[in-house]
């Protein structure tokens, strides 16, 4: 009776969120003690919107040793005090294994190649440490595949997001086959010839997982389109392009789904939290930094290698070069936030940024004017003064599944902003219309757009910033996943 019990208690959640972040992360206090913070990422004011549901559980795996520690205080699941809400079932993965899955495989393979960041002279290299990565991110993936299935109730909706968990949709498959399984990538997708830089089995191994749920899904057309190429290609599967149901891909006697959800920006909190007091303060410090009259090139990224931030600083010293009418006339206001400095290749980049930009200080600085302000300490309520205060936003990635800067800015702008967004952002989709479309990789097109916005007329800027914002919100985070929730 108590295992009848135990089943039953475990086979409640009538929707399984999963996810590597959760909604909640811990940090052990020096005397013992837990305190739990918000989870970062979009992710979660997306999933809020099945926070208080009774049936949802949310499975996620512990990023560091307070996470770790709640876990073994806390048993199955945490305390929904802490969660916002949410019930939390967080992984206690050994610790190697998640770095290797994480780190090694995750971003350090996996990113790079839907990113197409490989400089392909020298990497990748599919070694016997790469197989050895592999395996643990075969062990990450059975880890949350099992937990889940020990979740769900019986024919319960699972989510599961991104491309740390490309194998789950296909464990479950096997484990759980009464599950509605859908998978959500946050990426760009690779196209075909750059995703079989892959080893072969690797590849067919991860579209193989995907292709194990119901429902696959995109943040654009384009990278569903790619998805679908490289199943044609890589496993030759036969691909049902438009009709009622959209685009779907047939293998192995199955049919699964192809969705696009494009992720939108939460107006309605952007505009409450930007006009707080902490954001007035911030941005009377920028105002005093930057000095009267003065037009602002903002940009808020990560210093993450898609984000480009390096092309993007070449790109307004052509501008100081060619135009020098704006010397002591702008500021580049670059926030470049460190991320993934576990990794040498982002720390390397990280100082490269900072290079760059004390190179062009030194070069064009004068007593009262610094040419570019370089922030590295992210600081949420600094970013959002920064974007009121911007007359040009430059979000110019490589290559980026969404980019939500690009849609934040026009939503807060105080006076209206000209957005130069790179066409290889998935946010051109949706914003190319009324944005200044450059080419990442040309430094010069990019200086001209940059001239070009700094002269837009206001009324031009606010008009252009009314449709952006507009279509920047069609999908705000809560109704974006509510749709993949009813699409399944």
């Amino acid at each position: 009776m108590a295992a009848e019990h135990m089943h039953a208690h475990m086979q409640e959640a009538r929707i399984v969120v999963a996810s590597n972040r959760g909604p909640v992360s811990y940090k052990l206090t020096d005397d013992g003690r837990l305190t739990a913070g918000r989870g970062g990422g979009g992710l979660v004011s997306g999933l809020s919107a099945v926070g208080q549901d009774e049936s949802a559980v949310w499975v996620c795996a512990a990023l560091g040793d307070g996470d770790r520690e709640a876990v073994r205080r806390a048993g199955r699941r945490l305390d929904t005090g802490d969660t916002g809400g949410h019930r939390v079932r967080m992984l206690d993965i050994d610790p190697d294994t998640f770095a290797a899955a994480y780190n090694g495989i995750a971003n350090s393979v996996l990113w790079f190649v839907h990113h197409l960041l490989y400089e392909t002279p020298l990497a990748p290299v599919f070694d016997a440490e790469f197989r050895r990565q592999w395996a643990a991110y075969e062990t990450y993936n059975a880890a949350f595949a099992d937990a889940i299935a020990e979740e769900a109730a019986q024919g319960a909706a699972v989510l599961v997001q991104d491309y740390h968990l490309a194998l789950v949709p296909g464990l479950l498959r096997k484990s759980r086959p009464d599950l509605r399984v859908g998978h959500f990538q946050h990426t760009p997708w690779a196209p075909p010839d750059y995703y079989r830089l892959l080893p072969d089995d690797v590849a067919e191994q991860v579209l193989r997982g995907m292709l194990g749920g119901d429902r696959a899904a995109f943040l654009t057309e384009r990278w569903a389109d790619a998805f679908a190429d490289c199943c044609e290609r890589v496993l030759g599967a036969e691909v049902v392009r438009g009709g009622t149901g959209g685009t779907a891909v047939l293998f192995e006697g199955r049919s699964v789904r192809l969705g696009v959800h494009g992720l939108g920006a939460d107006a309605e909190f952007l505009r409450e939290r930007a006009h707080r007091p902490d954001v007035a303060e911030r941005m009377a410090a920028l105002r005093e930094q930057l000095g009267p009259d003065r037009r602002t090139i903002v940009r808020v990224d990560r210093t993450e290698l898609s984000k480009n931030i390096v092309r993007g600083l070449h790109a307004y010293r052509r501008l100081l070069e060619e135009h020098p009418e704006w010397r002591g006339k702008v500021v580049h206001v670059a926030f470049a936030y460190p991320s993934r400095q576990d990794l040498r290749v982002y720390r390397d980049y990280t100082a490269e940024v900072a290079r760059v930009a004390q190179d062009i200080n030194a070069t064009f600085g004068t007593a009262d004017w610094e040419p570019v302000a370089l922030h590295v300490k992210d600081d949420f309520a600094r970013s959002l003064a920064a974007y009121r205060l911007a007359d040009v936003a430059l979000v110019n990635p490589i290559r980026d599944g969404m980019n939500l800067v690009a849609k934040e800015v026009p939503v807060v702008s105080d006076h209206g902003c000209v957005l130069v967004l790179s066409r290889e952002a998935g946010a051109v989709a949706e914003l190319g219309s009324d944005a200044l479309v450059v080419n990442p990789y040309d430094v010069e097109a990019t200086a001209d757009a940059l001239h070009a916005a700094l002269l837009m007329s206001p009324e031009e800027r606010a008009t252009r910033t009314t449709r952006l914002a507009a279509a920047a919100t069609a999908l705000p985070p809560e109704r974006w996943f509510l749709a993949q929730l009813e699409a399944l």
